[in-house]
């Protein structure tokens, strides 16, 4: 492994971040503190594990989640087989209680005639993709994600992964959190129940925002809005339909243009490896696959993983070559 080969390989640790987050708690956002539980445990964090912890409290996100999924990651460390027992039993339960899916969904996952772990990943994201934009949206991500899964079938037989990835980061990329997209998750029904469940029926709602324009004009910290706030969210929600067309208010912005480019330059980096795809290349070519994890976070910090994600697609489309 060309990790190994750089660095002091005894003490390094190897784990699907991705695949934990997914089985046990069916969120890819906890990837990033089972990573830093992994860190910690693994001896590469001079911090006490008791502060970390108390940061994710402080922060007040998805609190319950991010330390449960820091333990894992610790767990991950300390004893890797309990960790791998749990994804599967999570995993297996996934499969024993097949998701409800609207005609409409059912329709567009039948159209791939997958099975196993990508079947399973089109179940999850072919609603969501509906919901975000509508079912034409999520129609050209399955014809996408189909035509991989063939192709690795034909070129690559008996090797694996590659639609999975696909399926993964195309959805990613497709689903990119923009003002319609943040407005119609912070009304998401099924979050309010969880928290009525939790506080009781009483609990009053506050969202914490630092809107573009607001951010364009100098306001350097986020505002707090109350549930007034609601109806903005609800006619945000009802203009999705605008995303990406010359009527989007907020399409102008750099992040924005970048966003959607993204997607068209990711098909045709897929459709490149797809090309040269053979038994030898696939191990490239799902690493070329997986290459949107390099784009995180919001504005800057989102541009600078998008440099990062383009070289490394240039260095890898090289290799390929």
């Amino acid at each position: 492994m060309s990790i190994d080969r750089v660095t002091r390989k005894d003490p390094n640790v190897y784990l699907d971040a991705q695949a934990i987050a997914e089985a046990l708690f069916g969120d890819h956002m906890a990837v990033n503190p089972i990573m830093l539980g992994a860190a910690y445990q693994a001896g590469a964090l001079p911090i006490a594990a008791a502060a970390i912890e108390r940061a994710i409290r402080i922060n007040g996100v998805s609190v319950d989640m991010n330390v449960l999924a820091f333990r894992w990651g610790r767990m991950a460390v300390v004893d890797r087989k309990q960790v791998e027992a749990a994804v599967a039993q999570a995993t297996a339960q996934a499969v024993e209680a097949p998701r409800v899916l609207s005609a409409e969904a059912r329709a567009l996952v039948d159209r791939v005639e997958a099975s196993g772990e990508l079947r399973r990943l089109l179940e999850i994201r072919v609603p969501e993709l509906i919901a975000y934009q509508n079912a034409a949206y999520a129609g050209e991500y399955v014809d996408f994600v189909h035509r991989v899964a063939q192709v690795e079938v034909e070129r690559a037989p008996g090797s694996v992964g590659l639609a999975e990835s696909v399926a993964r980061h195309l959805h990613k990329l497709m689903a990119y959190k923009d003002e319609y997209e943040v407005a119609r998750l912070h009304l998401d029904a099924a979050m309010a129940a969880q928290l009525q469940a939790k506080f009781g029926q009483k609990i009053r709602t506050y969202w914490h925002l630092h809107p573009p324009l607001l951010r364009a004009l100098g306001l350097k910290k986020k505002i707090r809005l109350g549930a007034w706030f609601a109806p903005a969210f609800q006619m945000l929600k009802a203009m999705k339909g605008l995303r990406g067309t010359a009527f989007d208010p907020f399409g102008y912005a750099e992040v924005r243009k970048v966003e959607r480019e993204l997607i068209g330059e990711y098909r045709q980096i897929i459709e490149t490896a797809l090309v040269r795809l053979s038994p030898v290349t696939h191990g490239a070519a799902v690493t070329l696959a997986e290459l949107p994890d390099e784009i995180r976070g919001y504005e800057h910090i989102k541009l600078e993983g998008v440099a990062r994600f383009r070289e490394k697609a240039k260095q890898l489309i090289a290799q390929l070559n």
